[in-house]
């Protein structure tokens, strides 16, 4: 645990790091260590390979309706892994937890963001260090220097940092589970639960280091035939219907000051 100086909060912080990903490893404990983040526990990833289906914690049915996929073992390993990372997070005494993917690079002042992020609670609790997507970000809150905390209406995908309250993490490993989509797509939808999630704009950390992507790959033999998706694209327009409403009442209410 860590205790970020400004703000007086304790932060958990975790790695998924796969068994045998040793080279992963060494970069980012570097990267941690000149990014002065002092106390990161390994979270050995799961690999949805190895798991004896069904389990209790994957919902196969929902998968195929919701997201058009097969039962995908490396997206599922990924999902859980998240999991896990938010009840050890519960199972401590921290403010706040970091979770963290094994490709990531951090901006020098990344741990000041998350000090200063730190100092408005309130404004979130789930908050965004990257993503791989480009929509726009609405920024509602100055932090430090040119960062601010700011409310995006596009979906963003990628979960490679991210900050969480506990209400998150209990948010996480009670609703999110059993898993029916893909981790960064479920915790992408805070809103329907009437959590906050914002993100810290420009980014103060980068998911495309140049690593190849341990779950991406070949994921299009997992998915379902074109006529399936007669579930799955309502529900997606639902979603993005959903999180223009809900997100944009959210910018609306920090724009007039009420929130």
């Amino acid at each position: 645990m860590q205790l970020l100086p400004n703000s007086k909060r304790s932060l958990a912080a975790y790695l998924i790091n796969m068994d045998g990903a040793t080279d992963r490893l060494a970069a980012m404990t570097e990267k941690l260590e000149a990014a002065g983040l002092t106390a990161v526990e390994r979270v050995s990833g799961v690999d949805g390979r190895k798991l004896d289906y069904p389990i209790a914690e994957f919902s196969e049915l929902s998968y195929k309706l919701l997201h058009g996929r097969r039962r995908t073992p490396p997206e599922i390993g990924c999902y859980l892994s998240h999991v896990a990372c938010a009840r050890k997070f519960l199972e401590s005494g921290a403010d706040f937890a970091l979770i963290l993917e094994d490709d990531v690079a951090f901006e020098p002042d990344f741990v000041a963001t998350l000090d200063a992020a730190a100092n408005h609670p309130g404004d979130w609790d789930l908050l965004r260090l990257t993503t791989v997507s480009s929509g726009r970000k609405f920024r509602v809150r100055p932090l430090n220097g040119e960062r601010a905390l700011a409310i995006a209406l596009t979906r963003e995908k990628g979960s490679g940092a991210y900050l969480i309250n506990r209400k998150a993490a209990l948010w996480i490993t009670r609703k999110l589970v059993p898993m029916r989509l893909a981790y960064d797509i479920a915790f992408d939808l805070e809103f329907l639960s009437g959590l906050k999630s914002t993100f810290v704009d420009p980014l103060p950390a980068d998911q495309d280091t140049g690593y190849e992507s341990q779950i991406q790959n070949d994921l299009r033999r997992f998915r379902l035939p074109r006529w399936r998706y007669f579930t799955v694209l309502p529900y997606r327009a639902y979603l993005e219907t959903s999180r223009v409403l809900l997100r944009g009442l959210r910018l609306a209410r920090h724009r007039l000051g009420i929130d």
